[in-house]
């Protein structure tokens, strides 16, 4: 009994090992059927295939595809780049040469057009040199283009911001204008404009640097952008809206709110002004800072609106031209033309040049 019970034990276990046996093979057979069948599934060949399609450069698109619009375009965007580049350049340099000029409100408007000559020159020869040639750039090259482009952007909405400070503290606080707007106190609101600025753009381009991007390399507009990029990840984005939400509405907030504070103060003190004379002094002084304002903020609040609807794209494209073109060009125009300091510095430098 007890040798055909080992038997019998025996019998059991080879039968169980056998069975295993036979339902491994099936199965392993079925795998390797299916991935024969299937390649592309294949853990290895994902794997493969995410390594060696990692993007190394990206696709910019031009704002028309149609050739009859190439040149037109390329002219257009040109001429505005030289107006934007002279026009900036020329009034920093302005206001450099001329002591009459040396006051935090023509302080302010020195670091206003440089920040726009600088955002300008970021991606604008790019631009052009995609007209003429493959528009094709790094990664690395896009990485960079999106942090100056969201570091002079962020910058920007501070230092319009200190303006309308300076213009509120010159209306409704004249006797106190020179203590309040000294050297140090007009330094150090640049400064955190900029510093501001800054961690605004290492925010969005830290995020970014941690997506992994594959498949297609084609960005649907003709620079490196937040919103353009996410739709290129193939890793989740969860963390990257997070912080352009984030950092996008602390800028829009805190700079709307600013400069909407400071200037109701402004209009209620010229309310109270009795002559007209005065009413009209005090609004011109500000008149040029309300247009630049609302240029800049207007054109990219349409911007970004166009971009967040889905198949908005193109039409986004060439409403980012006015944001990210037409806005430093007309900047240096809106600020000197109607400005006599501006104008009598202009004069004099030039006598000083010519004879």
């Amino acid at each position: 009994m007890r040798k055909e019970s080992k038997k019998v034990g025996h019998s059991c276990t080879g039968s169980s090992a056998g069975a295993f046996f036979h339902q491994s093979c099936l199965c392993l057979s079925s795998i390797y059927i299916f991935y024969h069948l299937f390649p592309q599934t294949a853990p290895w060949k994902r794997m493969t295939l995410r390594n060696s399609s990692s993007v190394t450069e990206f696709i910019l698109m031009a704002l028309s595809e149609q050739s009859q619009l190439q040149l037109p375009l390329f002219l257009l965007l040109l001429g505005i780049y030289v107006l934007t580049v002279v026009g900036n350049l020329g009034l920093i340099t302005l206001i450099g040469l001329n002591s009459s000029l040396h006051t935090p409100m023509y302080f302010f408007l020195f670091n206003l057009s440089f920040i726009d000559l600088c955002y300008a020159c970021v991606f604008t020869p790019k631009m052009l040199n995609d007209f003429v040639s493959e528009n094709i750039i790094s990664y690395v090259g896009c990485m960079t283009q999106l942090f100056f482009f969201c570091f002079f952007v962020n910058s920007e909405c501070y230092v319009l911001v200190s303006m309308a400070y300076d213009r509120y503290v010159a209306i409704c606080k004249p006797l106190m204008y020179a203590v309040t707007m000294s050297t140090q106190f007009c330094s150090l609101l640049m400064f955190g404009s900029y510093v501001i600025g800054f961690a605004g753009a290492i925010a969005h381009t830290g995020s970014m640097l941690r997506l992994t991007f594959c498949n297609s390399n084609i960005i649907h507009h003709y620079l490196c952008e937040v919103l353009p990029l996410l739709q290129l990840s193939c890793t989740s984005t969860h963390v990257n809206q997070l912080v352009f939400f984030i950092v996008v509405g602390i800028v829009i907030s805190i700079s709307s709110i600013s400069i909407f504070i400071s200037y109701a103060l402004i209009l209620s003190n010229i309310l109270h002004i009795p002559s007209a004379e005065g009413r009209s002094k005090a609004f011109s002084t500000c008149g040029s800072h309300i247009i630049a304002v609302a240029l800049f903020f207007g054109s990219g609040a349409f911007t970004y609106l166009t971009t967040s609807f889905p198949g908005s794209m193109d039409q986004s494209k060439f409403a980012s031209v006015f944001y990210t073109n037409v806005v430093p060009m007309l900047n240096p125009l809106i600020y000197s033309l109607r400005n006599k300091d501006v104008k009598l510095a202009l004069g004099k430098t030039l006598r000083r040049v010519l004879f």
